[in-house]
């Protein structure tokens, strides 16, 4: 095969790849862990990159350790707020449920469970990762 037909095949190559696709994440109140397990193995699966351009909290922040760190970027507007895993009590309040909290923390990077360590753990109280500091574990959305 000459320079040309490699050219041309290189070039069918590149124009037969179609566009990736992305999933934009701009309000995610997050839910049940096993419904976001499920949700994010197919996310993953799809190989869709996914923007964070809003608020991605409680179970949706799964997706740092289930999608590839590659295929995850943010915007100036992307917050990620983490929590301890809760059930609600008969009486309307909240109960961590510790098993929840495994799953949680077994889920993040390496890298995450350290911010959440160094910032309180998890607990009842929310943390945000925002700002320069997320932009220093994910880069920025083009």
């Amino acid at each position: 095969m000459g320079p040309r037909a490699v050219s041309i095949m290189f070039w069918l190559a590149i124009t037969l790849v179609p566009a990736m696709a992305e999933v934009r994440i701009s309000d995610d109140p997050g839910g049940q862990i096993g419904e976001y397990l499920q949700k994010l193995d197919k996310l993953r699966a799809s190989g869709e990159r996914v923007v964070i351009d809003g608020t991605c909290a409680s179970a949706c922040t799964m997706l740092l350790g289930r999608i590839p760190r590659s295929r995850i970027c943010v915007t100036p507007g992307a917050v990620l707020a983490f929590h301890a895993a809760w059930d609600p009590t008969p009486s309307g309040g909240q109960q961590i449920n510790r098993d929840g909290n495994r799953i949680l923390w077994s889920t993040y990077p390496e890298y995450i469970r350290t911010w959440i360590a160094q910032h309180g753990g998890l607990n009842s109280q929310v943390l945000y990762l925002r700002g320069a500091d997320l932009n220093a574990i994910y880069p920025t959305c083009h």
